[in-house]
C-alpha cells in the first residue's frame, strides 16, 4: 500500500512540474542558502550568493540573467552574466550554459574584470507546485585567468510563476 501511495504521489509531482516548463513561464532562481562552496586554485573554499531571473521562450527551453556576489579570504568578486537552461522532460533534470562578466577585488585594492562561460547540471526538486530545491553541480572557465576558474556545488530555490 505505502508503494502504491508513493507512486501515486510521484506521479502528481511530475504532471504539477509539466506545467512549470512550458513557454511562458517565468523563473526565479536565487542561491542564498550559504551552501555555495567551490574548489579553484586560488581559494579553498567560499560564500556566495546569486540570483537568476528569466523566461521560458519554450517548452523546456529557459533564457536567464544573472548576478552575483562571492567573498574569500583575499578575493571578493561581483559577476553579471546570461545563460540558457534546457530541462528533460518534466523529470526536473537541466543542463546550463552561460556567459559573464566578472569584477574582482583584491583585499589590497588591486581590481580585475574578467569574461568566462559555464556550464550546469542540476535537479528541480518540487517541493510544491511552484517551487523547487535546485542542488547542482558547476564548472566556470574564465577567458583570461585559468587560476580564476572553479569546480563547484551549490544549492539554491526555484520560484516558477
Amino acid at each position: 500500500m505505502k508503494k502504491l501511495v508513493m507512486l501515486v504521489c510521484l506521479l502528481v509531482v511530475t504532471v504539477a512540474a509539466r506545467a512549470q516548463f512550458e513557454k511562458g513561464t517565468i523563473i526565479l532562481n536565487p542561491s542564498i542558502t550559504g551552501l555555495d562552496f567551490s574548489y579553484s586554485k586560488n581559494d579553498d573554499a567560499k560564500f556566495g550568493i546569486e540570483a537568476q531571473a528569466g523566461s521560458f521562450l519554450a517548452d523546456g527551453f529557459a533564457l536567464l540573467v544573472n548576478m552575483g556576489a562571492d567573498w574569500a579570504k583575499e578575493i571578493d568578486k561581483y559577476s553579471l552574466g546570461t545563460g540558457v537552461r534546457f530541462y528533460f522532460n518534466t523529470t526536473g533534470v537541466y543542463l546550463g550554459a552561460g556567459l559573464d562578466w566578472e569584477r574582482y577585488r583584491l583585499k589590497g585594492g588591486y581590481d580585475h574584470n574578467d569574461w568566462g562561460v559555464g556550464i550546469e547540471a542540476g535537479y528541480a526538486f518540487f517541493l510544491s507546485r511552484t517551487v523547487t530545491i535546485e542542488p547542482a553541480v558547476y564548472y566556470k572557465w574564465r577567458f583570461n585567468d585559468d587560476d580564476l576558474s572553479r569546480f563547484g556545488i551549490k544549492v539554491g530555490f526555484g520560484f516558477y510563476f
